[in-house]
């Protein structure tokens, strides 16, 4: 690489990082910061509900604006560095070049973490589709890419619920999810995932379509003011589904909540206690039933919970094809790679990057 050619590629920099100024609000989330860095200083602060939520936005803010910092601080590096190399030198400067550009692409990805929601933690629900034993393990699988996503790239989570298949996978699971714009990552995930392969459970070795749905939605403040009546409620008490040893619970506490008038169904079985279990529910209930609230609800309902799709041919938003050929193919953005086996083993930052731009 010649001088000319970081020289033109500093200026580039320099105004891509003017334009990220601009729209990330870095002057607004740095007093964000120092507000957030006041109400933590407080010694009361830790005797408050809204603890946990505090400091999650206090995080999220300081890594966008470090992420800024940092790269200013390159490019202005950088710039002093072409200065003092003669033009024999010049060429080792092309893996910093290359490094402050795939920073910069990095942090652009940050500007489409705009929504109201986007920050906030996230509830991952995995259903399968008709089936029996290949939609359940099908659902299974897609349980064990995105865990292994969220393992892989420091994401915290908790399984709210799971509901175990007859003979093998699950027919559901619901988890909660934790860490840098959570729900902003993972909304475009929402929506039908579709397997093609020779399946191991066809003594035949046929060729079989399995289909699961994917619904991400936000958790939203506990205390939101939505009116619940009891009599618009079915509760159901049954026994928690897991592989067992310590720490299952034995007794019959999960809790599963059935809201009538708009047929939205949560549970939770994670707690020890029926009663925890149902305050739990009823959280995530509400959260949903606020977003349907919403006198703009109908205008967002692709960015905060994507379409509504039948679990049937023709719906899927990504395809993961393993016979004849290898695909993973998302169609809304039209990513793709050959390796499946890395996505299925949580290698999906590049469909969720890109998800993010559609």
């Amino acid at each position: 690489m010649e001088t000319k050619d970081i020289e033109k590629k500093i200026e580039e920099f320099i105004c891509d990082l003017s334009d990220l100024n601009e729209k990330l609000n870095i002057k607004d989330k740095s007093n964000r910061i120092k507000e957030l860095d006041e109400i933590i200083s407080n010694p009361d602060f830790w005797n408050t509900d809204n603890t946990k939520d505090v400091l999650n936005e206090n995080k999220n803010l300081k890594s966008i604006v470090n992420k800024y910092e940092v790269l200013s601080d390159s490019i202005n590096i950088l710039k002093e560095m072409i200065n003092e190399l003669d033009e024999n030198e010049i060429d080792s400067l092309s893996d910093e070049v290359n490094r402050i550009e795939s920073e910069l692409s990095s942090l652009k990805l940050s500007t489409f973490l705009n929504g109201e929601y986007d920050s906030s933690n996230a509830y991952v629900e995995i259903h399968s589709g008709a089936g029996g034993t290949e939609s359940n393990d099908w659902a299974n699988m897609l349980f064990r890419m995105y865990t292994r996503f969220f393992e892989k790239n420091d994401y915290k989570y908790e399984i709210i619920s799971k509901n175990d298949g007859e003979e093998v996978g699950i027919k559901g699971v619901v988890l909660l999810v934790k860490g840098y714009y959570p729900f902003g990552y993972l909304k475009s995930e929402t929506g039908v995932h579709r397997l093609v392969r020779i399946s191991p459970f066809d003594s035949n070795k046929r060729r079989h379509t399995s289909f699961a749905s994917v619904l991400v939605t936000p958790e939203i403040d506990k205390n939101l003011d939505v009116e619940i009546k009891e009599s618009d409620l079915k509760i159901d008490v049954y026994r928690s589904s897991g592989a067992g040893g310590q720490g299952v619970n034995t007794t019959d506490s999960a809790v599963r909540i059935t809201h009538l008038p708009s047929g939205i169904v949560t549970s939770c079985q994670i707690e020890r206690s029926q009663i925890k279990n149902k305050e739990r529910a009823l959280e995530m209930l509400k959260s949903k039933l606020f977003i349907m609230n919403m006198r703009e609800f109908n205008d967002k309902v692709k960015e905060l919970k994507g379409e509504v799709m039948d679990v049937n041919f023709g719906s899927a938003i990504r395809s993961y094809v393993m016979c004849p050929y290898t695909l993973v193919k998302d169609n809304r953005s039209n990513y793709e790679t050959s390796n499946v086996e890395k996505v299925l083993d949580g290698d999906i930052k590049e469909f969720l990057e890109e998800g993010l731009k559609v």
